[in-house]
């Protein structure tokens, strides 16, 4: 079995991402490592912050390890959220604080569209390589739905009327942003290993 360390503190994205990855790969998050400092993400792209991530890892465990960086891009607000989306209301993290901030400047806004775009860095015997997936859809006026994390709520997919958040997991999994860029990842490591 290949083991690879996901540079995460985040039990949701570690679900969604062992859920996506093939038998075969054992996926192991910061704190199977007894590591439970915070990482530096100081960079202003998704590629930069995930790149950041994973060197950071990959130099103290000596492993190989993939990083992601998701951002939420709202045309109305200019691509914000965008890179500071997990502490766009401050730096708590806290996602209805995050929600209530988007909401509001959005309030009377029409363009509604956004999108969701994942960037995964992996380092694989010291080589690096960049991963992407993106999600187009648009911001509902209140949050709807129980599943899902962060913005999941407030955001509608393309040739969807539900959010994530009410679509569930065995849907999201399939479409969502960091499904796709799960999906590429997963598609070369499965390549890597013939």
């Amino acid at each position: 079995m290949n083991r690879i360390v996901f540079a995460t503190h985040n039990e949701h994205k570690l679900k969604e991402v062992r859920a996506i990855m093939p038998a075969g790969t054992e996926i192991v998050g910061l704190a199977d490592m007894h590591f439970y400092e915070d990482i530096p993400e100081t960079s202003d792209t998704l590629e930069g912050n995930a790149l950041q991530k994973a060197r950071f890892i990959g130099r103290m465990f000596g492993c190989d390890c993939f990083a992601d960086d998701t951002g939420l891009e709202v045309a109305a607000l200019g691509g914000r959220p965008g890179v500071h989306s997990a502490r766009y209301a401050g730096d708590a993290c806290d996602s209805l604080a995050n929600m209530r901030l988007l909401l509001d400047e959005l309030s009377g806004q029409a363009d509604r569209s956004a999108r969701f775009r994942t960037v995964i860095a992996l380092i694989l015997n010291g080589r690096e390589y960049l991963f992407d997936g993106v999600v187009n859809g648009r911001i509902v006026d209140t949050p709807r739905g129980g599943g899902g994390f962060g913005y999941d709520p407030v955001f509608v997919p393309e040739r969807y009327t539900q959010t994530f958040a009410e679509l569930g997991d065995a849907v999201k999994n399939t479409i969502s942003h960091r499904a796709q860029a799960i999906a590429r990842l997963a598609g070369f490591l499965s390549q890597t290993k013939d």
